[in-house]
């Protein structure tokens, strides 16, 4: 019967800590999007070919040489 009440008790810490951190994320607004990800699986991926990887790592490089 002892362990019934260990196990109550540590349940309850345990679903305490959650809410907590439910709160927490909540508070800082990770959940305010509920739009987006339910669109964004209707849109196709850009596919990047070997021309446009090497043209992004020039834009990069002149953008660093210019710092």
């Amino acid at each position: 019967m002892e362990v019934v009440y260990i196990t109550i008790g540590v349940s309850i810490i345990v679903a305490i800590f959650f809410f907590i951190v439910f709160i927490k994320s909540v508070k800082s607004g990770q959940y305010e999007d509920t739009y987006t990800p339910s669109v964004r699986m209707l849109f196709d991926d850009e596919l990047v070919t070997p021309s446009d990887k090497d043209k992004i790592k020039d834009k990069e490089s002149k953008s660093e040489s210019t710092k």
